[in-house]
């Protein structure tokens, strides 16, 4: 038998196998990029709709949930056929000075992404153990520095994995707890609303559902299995399988949220309390259900900011790399400075901040608005026959993207006027 080359063992490695294995394989990817729209910052946004506006803003989830399947199956779709993540695609195929902008552009929201994951799990710290929350910060950046340059890229994936099934069984123990009217539930869950002052809210839930960050990350996770150097028929079963890897990550993501929603709304709306900070919504929930889910709270904070702060980090680092047209790779320096340029700055701003609570909620408009360009060319590059050869987008699926696209400048624009009207 004659001996095979390194493509063909490749090749081989990834022939199929029958049965929930095979799928198993390939489920990652997408839960690792969920911690990021479950990080402090949603949070934030979502015990704040609750408290204040009840189920009322479910739908949005629901919305976000839907554009962030089809945004990260189209990132995913980009990284497995072309082999280039968002940022090195980009680099690659954009006019210099756009390109670069557009890089620059992402390193500031993910900036902004960082600031929502320390500040959060810095709280969590002081919940748990009144340590203020800049030397929290401080430590939650140092333990993510320690973690991203010292361990290897599928453990930490297999680490956040391990981290998201923890804070989902938190919320379920949270909502075993809670009395929940489920009609209301499910209505809001489709209904579209935006009660009176609630803007601001909205596109909130709405930046901390759909995050730029996570489309450059997710891109970059599928992108380093370097499926486009197999033979099409591994193409084409790498796009299955992601876009079900997709779905089940995103539908957890959107039952994890919509849990935030619905016990804010259950406990704190119903009984007249407006949550304004994360300790606060802690202090609460000890009389109304006891010391143990106050303490499951904070501990799942504490692990939703700690383990959305290693993802923020790790898409600091693609972005950063992509401006030096290099893959990302945490040996090289300039992943290592992406890194560095992400958290460092994130955790000065927390020394800054006057009212966390609304940093945190800030944090997520501020990713909204930048959202609508990373969207745009994302489209451009998937939409490419250059980039994606036959795989490019279909007409369909531009119109779905593009309206997408439609939607979030949309509500930024109208964000806008609502904070620049007197």
């Amino acid at each position: 038998m004659a001996l095979m080359n390194d493509h063909e063992k490749r090749v081989r490695a990834h022939h199929p196998r029958r049965g929930a294995a095979e799928v198993l394989k390939f489920i990652g990817p997408g839960l690792l990029v969920t911690v990021g729209f479950i990080d402090p910052g949603n949070w934030a946004s979502n015990v704040a709709a609750g408290s204040y506006f009840g189920y009322a803003l479910l739908w949005v989830i629901t919305l976000g949930t839907i554009m962030l399947i089809l945004l990260q199956h189209n990132a995913a779709h980009l990284g497995i056929v072309s082999g280039l993540c968002l940022s090195e695609a980009a680099a690659a195929h954009l006019p210099h000075l756009t390109g670069r902008l557009f890089l620059g552009s992402g390193v500031l929201a993910t900036v902004a992404t960082a600031l929502a994951e320390v500040l959060g799990a810095a709280i969590g710290l002081q919940m748990l153990f009144h340590i203020p929350l800049t030397i929290g910060a401080a430590m939650t950046a140092a333990a993510v520095l320690v973690v991203l340059f010292t361990n290897s890229y599928r453990r930490i994936e297999r680490y956040v994995i391990g981290l998201v099934s923890l804070i989902g069984l938190a919320f379920l123990y949270e909502l075993y707890l809670v009395d929940v009217p489920w009609a209301t539930v499910v209505t809001s869950w489709v209904t579209p609303s935006i009660p009176r002052g609630a803007l601001p809210i909205t596109i909130a839930v709405l930046g901390a559902v759909v995050m730029p960050h996570n489309l450059f990350l997710h891109s970059e996770i599928i992108q380093s299995r370097q499926w486009n150097l197999m033979n099409e028929g591994t193409i084409k079963r790498q796009l299955r399988y992601e876009f079900l890897d997709t779905l089940l990550a995103m539908g957890v993501g959107w039952a994890i949220n919509s849990a935030m929603i619905i016990v804010a709304a259950a406990l704190f709306f119903t009984h007249g309390l407006k949550v304004t900070e994360l300790p606060q919504a802690q202090q609460l929930l000890h009389p109304l259900l006891g010391h143990a889910a106050a303490l499951v709270f904070a501990i799942a904070l504490l692990l939703s900011g700690f383990a959305s702060s290693v993802t923020a980090g790790m898409a600091g680092a693609t972005i950063w790399a992509g401006l030096y047209n290099e893959p990302f790779d945490l040996q090289d320096i300039h992943s290592r400075t992406g890194v560095l340029v992400t958290l460092l700055p994130a955790v000065a701003l927390v020394f800054l901040l006057r009212d966390p609570f609304q940093g945190l909620i800030w944090s997520q408009v501020g990713l909204s608005v930048q959202l609508p360009a990373t969207i745009a060319v994302l489209i451009l590059l998937t939409s490419s026959a250059k980039v994606m050869g036959s795989y490019k987008n279909t007409l369909t699926t531009k119109i779905t993207l593009w309206t997408t696209a439609a939607i979030v400048t949309v509500l930024d624009v109208a964000l806008l006027v609502y904070l620049t009207t007197p």
